[in-house]
């Protein structure tokens, strides 16, 4: 009698543990993502060392204001800044969407801030006495595509950089790996972005 149960408690135990890996694959790949922040170039938003966590559900979609996380490889290359990905050999970045696909976006306005569609945008996040932009643009983002920044403006490479590099420096949304809702290390810097 005990010879019969204990193999069915190995096959339950076995079915478990495949069960529970299956659904942390799945929740990192359809749901959120934890990634590392190796670099300052959205800083203060988020610091080098953060981890954020990335909405899966929203991937493929960019809106502006939003965090997104985004495969840069062939748009993003060649630099020297690390990726949001870092150990995934700097392929992932995060950045801020400032306009997408139909927007015109223009550096600078007389005021000295960003405009899109002649509306200069708030930017609440960049550090005091930073500048919107040492770097001056004019342009239509094309469908399809978005136009993204780093917070921390003087030490980010962005759309800005890449105007004239394969795919003018904006990145088709299809790219957008998800969005970045939260810092979720260290806890002390734990919250939503």
């Amino acid at each position: 009698m005990f010879g019969r149960r204990r193999p069915h408690l190995l096959v339950a135990a076995a079915v478990c543990v495949v069960l529970m890996l299956v659904a942390a694959f799945g929740v990192r790949t359809f749901v959120a993502r934890p990634f590392h922040i190796p670099s300052a170039s959205m800083a203060p938003t988020v610091q080098p060392g953060d981890v954020v966590l990335v909405d899966r559900t929203a991937r493929g979609t960019a809106e502006r204001g939003e965090l997104v996380v985004f495969d840069g490889r062939g748009y993003f290359e060649p630099t020297d800044e690390k990726g949001a990905g870092g150990a995934l050999g700097g392929q992932f970045w995060l950045k801020r969407v400032i306009a997408i696909g139909g927007d015109r976006v223009t550096c600078c306005g007389a005021d000295g801030r960003i405009t899109v569609n002649g509306e200069p945008i708030e930017e609440p996040y960049l550090a005091a006495g930073v500048a919107p932009s040492e770097i001056t643009f004019d342009l239509e983002v094309p469908e399809g595509r978005m136009f993204v920044l780093g917070d921390n403006r003087a030490d980010s490479t962005d759309s800005r950089h890449l105007l004239g590099a394969p795919g003018g420096g904006m990145i088709p949304v299809e790219r957008v790996m998800g969005r970045a809702d939260r810092v979720v290390w260290p806890l002390s810097r734990a919250g939503e972005l």
